[in-house]
């Protein structure tokens, strides 16, 4: 099979295949003996904005159902392990108290009476910092793309980025081709991706693009004949892996974004392609037909070829590996009994572990930045000429949570903000 072809293969699942009422987390279990209670309190009690608030902020918890039971009440009589506070009396800013294991902390958030919501994670943030000492989910951005935006007769997927638990949807690029492959900046800036035109335009070639938040404007990163997709930053954000076949073959390169020189990182006659950088920035995760179809292989990217070496060896072909941000775990697609689920493994090639089963076709996986969730794109067949694909969360050890994405077209590729 031709490079290209190959390419295409391994990713066309995700090139082919209304209001977004976001994900409500309604049910969390049983309470666990190590679970802790979070008591979400309003003054005034009367205030419709600070009630919004409060169920937000009960709703971001209740992701982290491993740890918190979360509560909205009325008063403080109950024991709670933690305690938060939220008070308005200016509608200008918004004061949060928290309390945890006798120790008290206040702060003052801008109020924006016209974004509930980013006031609430903003919030929510917060308190789960005093509590844990680490930052959560709740202020953190998911891309992804969709072709909810189709005009008859026509195939295209734009690119969208929403908050963590599914609100707020906006659409970032408007080509009228098909996008694929974003990823965040570690800044959180600026988004990397790659475009195939519409089927009418006279360059059918898969260019790499830059897509800047703040101006909302795209720059052409590279256009080489052939491939030019898979991209991720390196730390800095001066530089990019990505996968090019302007030689014949699909290899992977580092790019320098201000010069565009490049340093070839693989070279075998097989495809490499999609490449993972580790955060440390020592170990490269990449798919290979190096074994007669695409599995994952480690590498030392310090040097062209350095240390290769096949971890994956399940299913009849892989997709999308991913690290975890430790650098610990590398999470990944595998086509396997007709369709692809999401498996777990040890960047050593150690600690195989299904994810999903049973659960339609699974794709596109990402860990969360702080390693507790990963979310992914997720098939489910509606009737024999009807199915639909969103983008669903679960815990790192393979508990569903819900679909982030309903009702907004077929979903795929998400990826989270640094």
């Amino acid at each position: 099979m031709k490079p290209f072809i190959l390419f295409l293969f391994l990713f066309s699942s995700s090139l082919f295949a209304q209001e977004d009422k976001g994900l409500t987390v309604v049910a969390i279990g049983e309470a666990e003996a190590d679970v802790e209670s979070v008591l979400v309190k309003i003054e005034p009690d009367n205030d419709s904005n600070l009630t919004t608030i409060a169920a937000i902020i009960k709703n971001n918890f209740s992701f982290y159902k491993k740890y918190f039971l979360p509560q909205v009440v009325t008063d403080f009589s109950g024991k709670g392990d933690a305690r938060i506070l939220i008070k308005n009396s200016n509608q200008t800013n918004v004061t949060v108290e928290v309390e945890y294991k006798g120790e008290k902390d206040t702060n003052t958030f801008e109020f924006k009476p016209d974004n509930l919501r980013s006031i609430a994670h903003e919030i929510a943030n917060y308190s789960y910092k005093f509590i844990k000492k680490s930052d959560s989910i709740f202020t953190k951005k998911i891309l992804f793309v969709s072709d909810v935006s189709n005009r008859s007769g026509e195939q295209t997927k734009e690119l969208y980025i929403m908050d963590f638990d599914g609100h707020n949807a906006e659409r970032l690029t408007n080509h009228n081709g098909v996008v694929i492959s974003p990823a965040f900046s570690f800044s959180g800036e600026k988004i990397i991706y790659s475009l195939i035109r519409s089927e009418r335009s006279k360059k059918r070639n898969i260019d790499l693009y830059e897509l800047d938040l703040k101006s909302k404007k795209s720059r052409l990163i590279s256009n080489l004949k052939g491939i030019n997709s898979g991209a991720v930053y390196l730390p800095g954000d001066k530089e990019i892996l990505l996968t090019l076949s302007f030689s014949g073959n699909a290899e992977i390169y580092r790019m320098d974004l201000a010069t565009k020189k490049l340093f070839k990182i693989t070279n075998h006659i097989a495809p490499d392609v999609d490449p993972d950088l580790r955060p440390d920035g020592k170990m490269l995760a990449f798919l290979s037909g190096r074994p007669g179809k695409a599995m994952i292989y480690t590498m030392d990217p310090s040097q062209e070829e350095k240390d290769v070496k096949r971890i994956s060896f399940v299913g009849d072909f892989n997709a999308t590996p991913r690290f975890s941000p430790d650098g610990n775990m590398i999470v990944f697609s595998s086509w396997l009994d007709n369709r692809f689920d999401i498996f777990r493994i040890n960047s050593d090639g150690t600690g195989l572990y299904r994810l999903t089963k049973d659960f339609g076709s699974n794709e596109d996986p990402s860990f969360s930045p702080d390693g507790e969730f990963i979310i992914f794109s997720s098939q489910r067949v509606l009737s024999q000429t009807k199915a639909t694909q969103s983008v669903y969360i679960m815990s790192k050890d393979g508990e569903i949570i819900g679909p982030l994405t309903q009702n907004f077209g077929n979903c795929s590729t998400p990826r989270w903000s640094k």
